[in-house]
């Protein structure tokens, strides 16, 4: 499978065009709108999320509530663009026009993508690179995303996320006891954190980065049940599973750090603290005692539930600028200010959701008959009967 997002934050429209699905699986607008509302939730978001109403128009490769095979195609309108017509449209503009424009941006913004994208592309309005290099993009991912969670969990395969840490504050470790458990929980939660006990402090952590002008980060985990054992290769670098996951989690914006299982604490402990040992039952197979490796061996799946962190920076646009340099002038400024969140914490981890779910129903689909949903259930059906008896 594969998909291609396209639009800016302030254009008329986003659009991603997914070709790969197979024919005949059951999909509506309704389970993209979902994924899509659990975007918009969470302290910390900024005034754009009250703009916005995020919903899906299925623009081809649906009929009748089924996929045909052919490429679907998601579009979700921005309501703001209304007010940025004349600014971000894709007619030609007089000089008097462009005088009246007032939305020039010059001044680029550290840790984003302003400056390195002008120089790129040799964008003289830094807008340019900023309208793209927008999380604003991630609303269209995450309706890639939706369809793959709806393949997924059509095939039994179930996925959910929550938020270890907030500026600092961490929750507390507390077992879950199943995928709907951790689902429940961190849903009725602003901030997306299974811990009660540590939610207020959370959003206190927001509020005084939003009274100080500034922005804070944290560490989302997705965790998938369901994915049978030897999904993704061994064979070469490029098809190692769990190399796809760690690239998928750090493409999201801010992210810049992923692992899986126990991550970077294995450098601190023997290897017979780190591996798991393997067992076996009639009932389920093969399984492991512990899932330290988060659910990965050899760039195969092991069967055990996958678990998978990513790390989002502080928000780089802060009301409080850092100082920048005028590209036009080359003297010092502040840096631009755009509209944003203080904290998407909470956000990022339906984002990371759903790129964890692209990379695993991608994987499926790769190496299972999957031209019919029919054939591809019943295959991987008989496929995991095989690695019961293996």
């Amino acid at each position: 499978m594969r998909y291609l997002t396209a639009g800016e934050s302030h254009g008329p429209q986003l659009t991603t065009i997914i070709e790969g699905l197979p024919a005949g699986m059951p999909i509506t607008a309704d389970d993209i709108n979902e994924q899509l509302a659990r975007r918009q939730k969470g302290h910390g978001r900024g005034r754009r999320m009250q703009i916005e109403k995020d919903q899906v128009f299925i623009g081809s490769g649906i009929r009748h509530g089924l996929t045909l095979g052919s490429p679907v195609t998601f579009v979700v309108e921005n309501n703001d663009w209304k007010h940025w017509t004349k600014i971000m449209g894709s007619e030609p503009i007089s000089e008097e026009e462009e005088e009246d424009i007032k939305r020039k941006i010059t001044r680029p913004r550290p840790g984003h993508a302003d400056l390195n994208g002008g120089i790129k592309y040799g964008h003289r309005d830094l807008r340019n690179v900023l309208e793209r290099s927008s999380a604003r993009e991630t609303t269209v991912r995450v309706a890639a995303g939706a369809a793959a969670k709806k393949l997924l969990s059509l095939l039994g395969i179930e996925i959910a996320s929550h938020v270890l840490e907030i500026g600092g504050v961490k929750a507390n470790p507390a077992p879950y006891t199943s995928i709907k458990e951790l689902q429940e929980v961190t849903e009725a939660s602003s901030v997306r954190c299974f811990d009660p006990s540590v939610e207020q402090e959370m959003k206190d952590a927001i509020d005084l980065a939003k009274k100080n002008g500034d922005s804070i980060g944290g560490i989302v985990e997705v965790v998938v049940e369901g994915m049978p054992a030897g999904v993704g290769s061994y064979v070469h670098y490029d098809r190692k599973l769990d190399a796809k996951l760690a690239a998928a989690i750090v493409s999201i914006n801010a992210f810049k750090g992923v692992e899986i299982g126990i991550g970077f604490e294995a450098a601190h402990r023997f290897g017979s603290e780190v591996h798991d040992e393997i067992a076996y039952n009639e009932e389920s197979g093969y399984y492991r005692k512990t899932n330290r490796l988060g659910g990965f061996e050899g760039g195969m799946t092991s069967g055990m539930p996958i678990i998978v962190r990513g790390v989002m920076k502080p928000i780089p646009t802060l009301y409080k600028p850092l100082k920048s340099v005028d590209i036009d002038s080359k003297e010092v400024f502040t840096a631009s200010v755009e509209r944003s969140d203080s904290c998407a914490v909470p956000a990022a981890a339906v984002v990371a959701e759903a790129a964890v779910a692209w990379e695993l129903a991608t994987a499926i689909v790769e190496q299972f008959p999957s031209d019919r949903f029919d054939q591809l259930a019943a295959y991987l059906e008989s496929y995991r009967k095989e690695t019961r008896e293996f």
